[in-house]
């Protein structure tokens, strides 16, 4: 089974995918700045401190693997794009097989029905602005990339929380995922499930996919 190294394992989606992946017999490691922030794990799940920006961390844990996934979060607007450059740059400087990035984005960087990003209405909301735009500028570093494998995921824009894992979801690629209604929703828990189907299927290799109901 394939071996998934989780950055961000202590957060809201990053504990869910840890769970996700360790439920269907993968070899997890998750990673947080403080272990002891992410509570008890899984059983065979292993607990690593780290940090995604560090490439000696990167190449310590992600040697061998064959996902690294960033579910990170934290304060400023350099954060993703800072992970993104020490991944990538890391990563493929290590021996062939590299291990795929999958990097959990934000739903702001998805294409409205007029061709704007959420990021760039006028009211989107200034204390999500770091996120957006530091997740804006991830992507476009992954798009210019080269030497690595790796798949942006974003989430819904608004509708994205704890809830159900039904198991169900689709996918698309630029633009939100809605139901009948119009709405883009997602659980945590499925947003875990369509991420690890991927890890397993590789469906959306070097390039942003997203998913909804």
């Amino acid at each position: 089974m394939p071996k998934i190294v989780v950055f961000g394992a202590a957060g809201k989606a990053g504990s869910r995918i840890v769970v996700e992946a360790a439920g269907r017999g993968h070899e997890v490691v998750a990673v947080a700045r403080r272990v002891e922030s992410m509570g008890d794990l899984p059983p065979g799940v292993v607990g690593a401190p780290g940090d995604s920006t560090s490439r000696e961390t990167i190449k310590e844990l992600a040697a061998g693997a064959d996902a690294v996934v960033v579910a990170i979060n934290g304060p400023g607007s350099a954060l993703w794009r800072d992970a993104a450059e020490a991944l990538v740059e890391t990563i493929r400087s290590l021996p062939e097989p590299h291990p795929r990035i999958i990097h959990m984005g934000s739903g702001a960087t998805l294409v409205l029905p007029d061709g704007t990003r959420p990021l760039d209405n006028p009211g989107f909301p200034a204390q999500f602005m770091d996120v957006a735009t530091g997740q804006a500028s991830a992507l476009d570093y992954y798009r210019n990339s080269e030497g690595v494998d790796w798949t942006y995921f974003s989430p819904p824009p608004l509708e994205f929380g704890p809830g159900e894992r039904t198991g169900h979801y689709r996918t698309g690629m630029d633009h939100p995922v809605t139901d009948a209604d119009g709405r883009a929703v997602l659980s945590y828990e499925d947003f875990a499930v369509a991420l690890v189907d991927e890890i397993e299927q590789g469906r959306f290799v070097n390039t942003r996919f997203t998913a909804g109901y």
